[in-house]
């Protein structure tokens, strides 16, 4: 789960528990079923808190579950953020999201599901893994290294076949994920303008483990 500062005092201690467990149960519900239909009763119980806890935290159903996706959103964004530290080519950035993307399918189950469910609504967040690669996107663009024009279009492009490629890994398990994400990574790369020896290179180099 994301981390943030800590709360100040015991009070504040357990109402950041509590709001966390809650979001934690709608994530459990979002990757298990799907099913947002739920009743606060039942979310409260999965949680292991108080039922009247929940409107200390959330004024309805709907608030809890988009707070639930940018939860796993934000955690998605900071596993890819930790692995591509100390690269700073934007096309190596792009692929490398996209391979270690596929990894995710086996080591975070969870996160993968809800983004192939729930990312289509949020490819153009302003939190999660969109914002980095719209940025990675946009010094591409300003370095010459992608040649195409308008950042916000490519990220479109970008992240639905990002979100295919998730679904493709939860639906054919049988495939090479990695030589899956390598080519529609390369796909990409061409796409945004990058040369095809060069995205070709650039999507078969080696990979940080996700540990």
């Amino acid at each position: 789960m994301p981390t943030s500062a800590p709360p100040k005092n015991r009070f504040e201690r357990r109402r950041a528990e509590t709001r966390q467990a809650l979001v934690r149960a709608a994530r459990q519900i979002l990757a298990e079923t799907g099913d947002t239909s739920a009743s606060i009763q039942a979310i409260a119980e999965r949680a292991d808190v108080g039922f009247g806890s929940f409107y200390n935290h959330f004024e309805s159903k709907t608030e809890l579950f988009d707070a639930a996706v940018t939860d796993a959103l934000d955690e998605f964004g900071q596993v890819i953020d930790e692995r591509v530290q100390g690269i700073d080519d934007p096309a190596e950035l792009v692929a490398a999201g996209f391979r270690l993307t596929a990894r995710m399918a086996e080591s975070h189950p969870e996160l993968m599901r809800i983004l192939r469910d729930r990312g289509l609504a949020y490819i153009h967040s302003a939190r999660g893994l969109a914002p980095r690669a719209l940025r990675d996107l946009e010094n591409g663009i300003a370095s010459g290294r992608f040649t195409c024009r308008n950042a916000t279009t490519a990220l479109s492009a970008l992240g639905g076949t990002l979100l295919s490629l998730v679904a493709l890994r939860l639906a054919r398990p049988d495939l090479d994920g990695d030589e899956a994400a390598s080519d529609l990574a390369e796909m990409v790369l061409r796409m945004l303008g990058v040369p095809p020896d060069d995205a070709h290179q650039v999507t078969r180099r080696p990979l940080p483990d996700l540990g």
